[in-house]
Order: C-alpha cells, then structure tokens, then sequence
C-alpha cells in the first residue's frame, strides 16, 4: 500500500502540473490562430471564444496523453535519480510490478481520452464548422463593415458601403466590384437598400453609374440609372451536400464503411489505444543512470510521442487512400507497439542482455 500511495500522489501532482501547462500553451496558439481567422472573416468576432473554446476542446485527448506520459516518465526518472528504485528492486518489486500501480492512477484518464476521442471530438468539430457556416451564410450587404472592402461569400463581387443605419437593410455611397464570365463591372450608387424575395436577396442601388467591360475585347461601356437590382443572395444553411467527415458521429462512420470513414475511425480509435501504450512506453524509457542527467531520458520520450502521433496521422491517410486495411492498420501500429513494449519491458525486467555474452577464455603461457 506505502507503494502504491507514495507513487500516485506524486503522479498526480506531476500531471496536474503538466496538463495546466500544457493546456495554457495550446489555448495562446488557438487563440492567435483565431484571431486571425476573424480578422480574414472566417469566424465571427463575436464567438471567437466559442470558436476557441470547441477547438481546445477537440485537442484535449493528445494533450491529456502527452500529460500522462511526462508525467510517468518524469515520477520514474526521479526515482531513478534519488536511488528510490534500488530501494523498491532491492524489497521484491521488479520493473513489471509498477504496471499496476500506473494503471489504477491512469484508467480515470485513458477512459476521459476515449470518451473525448469518440464522441467529444465528432461533436466539438460539428459545433465549430455551424459556427463558420452560419457567420460564412450571412448576406453580402451585412457582411461589410463601414469602411472597408470585403469580399461576397461566392467570391465574385467587392463591396464597400457606409452604413449608418440599425437594422443593417440600407446603405450609402455604394461601390460593387463584379467579375464572372468574361465582363468585369463597376457599380456606384448613392443608396441603397436590401430587398428580399423567397430565399433570394436583391440590392436596390438608386442614383448610380455602372461601367461594364469585357476581358476579350475590352470594350467598354458606361450607363448611368436611377434604380438597379443587383443579385447579393446568400447560401442557406445545410445547403452543401458533402459533411466533413471530422464532424460525423463515431455511430455513422460505423454504419458508413468508406474510406474517408474508416480513415477518421483509426485515428479516433487511434488516440484511445496511444494513450494506452504510452503508459507501458514511460516505465520502458523512464530507466535512467543515476549518475547521468535525465534530460536525455525526456528528449527520448518527446521524441517517442512525436513519432508515434506522426505515424497515426501516415496510417490515416494510407487507410484513406486505400493503401492498407482498417483493421491490419490498426493491429500493425498498435498492437507492434504495444509488443515492443512488453518485450522491451520484460529485457529491463528480467536483465535481459541485447548481445548474448561470450564466455571469457584464458590464453596460455607460452
């Protein structure tokens, strides 16, 4: 028991530390990376923090794994370090017998990082992407700010207008940019106001010069009106018919074996059996010289993290492309691992030797 509770107390203190920091450092990164989003209008202003709450959210399970592996690692070292290892080896208690200890500590987390995997990520993407689509959906009149140039939603058309009333329906000084099929066309107008028809939304410009000239030819031709109709229609929500896989349901990827499905299934699942073998990776690469630093023992294990993630996100993309199977990708990296492991553990046990010795011969006088 003195075992036990010696080394899950410090296990938790080295992990709550490391998830706070760790936490903090992804939150700085997402917030600047939605920050910029908002600034090219991808993402509203307003739900920046929403934005960035889902999307700190979808990458809890990698960062709650990186946790709990330094976290291990570091406990283990240390001990390694102050000699508390010699002590625990010298009293019965081998390598293998810090498994169980490991795991009562870490089956709480490794169940949060597959709840997190398998249905917090699916529903934290879904939220993002209704958050961008339904900023992305919004009218081309109410998209521009005062002031300033801003692209339409199909691409096809600049704006720029004051607005100076409430309800965002009507505008002065309006200017419109057009190209599409070979004719560029500039619009000025003194006002104008937004009018709405079904599902389609017209812009009535009053007062204004529209100057129309072709690409091919380049003729050139300028009118001068005082009412004209110009098409600002927005897409409806829901009106693309492809849904990105990272924002279905871990049920639907089941019911729907395709590739794209398949392919984001073994990293879902993925994620759950990494956080499972990086608890037996940390006590394999925890083993440290006492009189060495153990710096190198962490770079190690860092650089274990990075390319173990690295080959979930190949393996991905090959089930993807069809270039390997779900399940023997699945078996093949996961289940290669976790052997490797246990053999590697079971050498650091039992005092394997890599090279089988040479028995020592003795040379005679001449």
């Amino acid at each position: 028991m003195l075992f036990h509770s010696s080394l899950r107390k410090e296990l938790a203190r080295s992990f709550g530390a490391t998830l706070v920091v760790l936490v903090t450092i992804v939150m700085t990164m997402t917030l600047i990376r939605t920050l910029s989003q908002a600034s090219r209008g991808s993402v509203n202003p307003q739900e920046v923090m929403m934005v960035m709450g889902y999307t700190v959210l979808g990458y809890l399970p990698p960062i709650l794994t990186l946790s709990l592996f330094i976290a291990i690692v570091g406990t283990l070292s240390r001990m390694y370090r102050d000699s508390e290892m010699a002590i625990w080896f010298s009293a019965g208690r081998g390598l293998s017998a810090f498994l169980k200890p490991l795991f009562g500590f870490a089956w709480p987390v490794l169940l949060v990082i597959a709840l997190l995997a398998l249905v917090v990520w699916p529903w934290a993407n879904q939220q993002t992407q209704d958050l961008k689509d339904r900023y992305g959906s919004r009218g081309d009149l109410e998209r521009v700010a005062p002031g300033q140039f801003q692209e339409s939603s199909n691409g096809t058309r600049v704006f720029f207008l004051d607005k100076d009333t409430p309800d965002n329906k009507s505008g002065k000084n309006i200017f419109i940019s057009t190209l599409e099929r070979g004719k560029e066309t500039v619009t000025s107008a003194r006002s104008g106001r937004v009018v709405t028809e079904g599902d389609r939304q017209f812009l009535l410009l009053s007062n204004g010069q529209r100057m129309e000239s072709s690409l091919k030819d380049r003729q050139l031709k300028v009118s001068e009106f005082e009412e004209l109709g110009n098409r600002v229609g927005t897409v409806p929500l829901g009106s693309s018919d492809t849904t990105p896989v990272k924002t279905r349901s871990t049920f639907a990827l089941l019911m729907d074996p395709s590739r794209a499905n398949q392919a984001e299934l073994a990293w879902r699942l993925g994620l759950a059996l990494a956080a499972f073998n990086f608890v037996v990776i940390a006590v394999t690469v925890s083993s440290v010289n006492p009189r060495a630093g153990r710096s190198g023992n962490l770079v190690f294990a860092l650089f274990a993290f990075i390319v173990y993630f690295n080959l979930l996100n190949i393996g991905q993309s090959w089930v993807g492309g069809g270039r390997v199977g779900f399940v023997g990708f699945v078996l093949a990296l996961h289940g290669g691992v976790l052997l490797a492991a246990l053999l590697w553990l079971a050498k650091q046990h039992n005092n394997w030797p890599l090279w089988p010795r040479r028995p020592l011969t003795r040379r005679s006088a001449p």
